[in-house]
């Protein structure tokens, strides 16, 4: 059975192996190992937003997701400058 997922790479460990965290209904469904080398290029680096095809629970094939990546990025970047905005605030 083939399954296609959001997946966003949690961490690349030793260089090699990419956690990747497979989302469903926007939420963490699961996590799954893969080789980096098998990613794209631009995915192999914590943060990608990737499309990942799973054909029996095992990876296929993926599909770097580029406007989602910084879409989400620039997301993590405005919270975090909230977060400063509130710090420095308050001192």
């Amino acid at each position: 059975m083939t399954e296609t997922y959001t997946a966003t790479v949690d961490r690349i460990v030793d260089g090699e192996t990419a956690v990747l965290l497979l989302e469903e209904d926007g939420e963490v469904a699961e996590q799954l190992e893969v080789e980096a080398a098998a990613l794209p290029e631009p995915a192999r680096e914590d943060g990608g937003v990737l499309r990942v095809t799973l054909e029996d629970g095992a990876y296929v094939d993926a599909e770097y997701l580029a406007a989602e990546t910084e879409r989400r990025r620039e997301a993590v970047r405005e919270r975090y400058d909230r977060l400063s905005e509130r710090l420095s605030d308050s001192s």
